[in-house]
């Protein structure tokens, strides 16, 4: 392994991914750079448990999609497990589907039969939040090395880092069209009826708590029609 050479194109990724305009585009380029930088990578993609629903994120081609349903009916495998937010193991792998695997015996022969040979699964995780897993998979069995599984855990941390001042800038463009909409809807009530900023603000928080519905999406009625629903 050229950890030079590895150390440059991380630098160069990382530098990458915090260009990148939203959280998608994040993400996607978190999964073609575990196809380029993991020796023995073959596809990749990220793991979400949103409640009782697996999401997959990213994926580079439609076997992680297959991969990550399969876990989740099992309720078992190395990055379903590192998804469910495993605090003594942050990395999970199969070196081997040809040997026996005792820790994940239903997934491993059907994962076989999708023609994966070897995976690993890493936390993707900063200090403050968990987001899933980050998943490596390989056709061809023993493809990852302790090498590969190092290059993973690099990854994964810049990865985590990249998401998160993603996710924080999409909630920060969401939290100035929010304010910008209430500040229209606002407008349109002092118009038409004849009040003040601050009474037209109250007429809006009340029937938000008066019938359960979020200040923004009342907001946004009344910006397209005119008028209180």
């Amino acid at each position: 392994m050229d950890w030079r050479g590895f150390a440059e194109q991380m630098g160069a990724m990382a530098h990458d991914l915090l260009e990148q305009p939203s959280v998608d585009r994040t993400l996607e380029r978190i999964t073609s750079s575990a196809t380029e930088l993991v020796e023995g990578c073959d596809a990749a993609g990220i793991l979400l448990l949103n409640d009782q629903e697996a999401v997959s994120l990213a994926p580079s081609e439609p076997l992680v999609v297959e991969l990550d349903q399969l876990q989740h009916q099992l309720g078992q495998g190395p990055c379903f497990d590192a998804a469910r937010h495993a605090v003594e193991e942050r990395v999970f792998r199969i070196a081997d589907f040809m040997l026996e695997e005792s820790r994940w015996r239903d997934f491993v022969p059907q994962a076989q039969k999708l023609g994966v040979g070897s995976m690993m699964g890493f936390l993707l995780f900063t200090e403050d939040d968990d987001f899933g897993a980050l998943n490596f998979y390989s056709r061809e069995p023993g493809a990852f090395t302790e090498v590969s599984q190092t290059a993973g855990v690099l990854l994964a941390s810049h990865a985590a880092v990249a998401l998160s001042s993603a996710r924080t800038h999409a909630q920060m463009e969401q939290a100035v069209a929010t304010r910008h909409q209430i500040g229209q809807a606002m407008g349109i009530l002092m118009a038409r009826h004849h009040i003040a900023e601050n009474e037209a603000f109250n007429v809006l928080r009340r029937y938000s708590q008066d019938n359960n519905v979020k200040l923004r999406d009342i907001a946004q009625q009344v910006s397209e029609e005119g008028r209180l629903p």
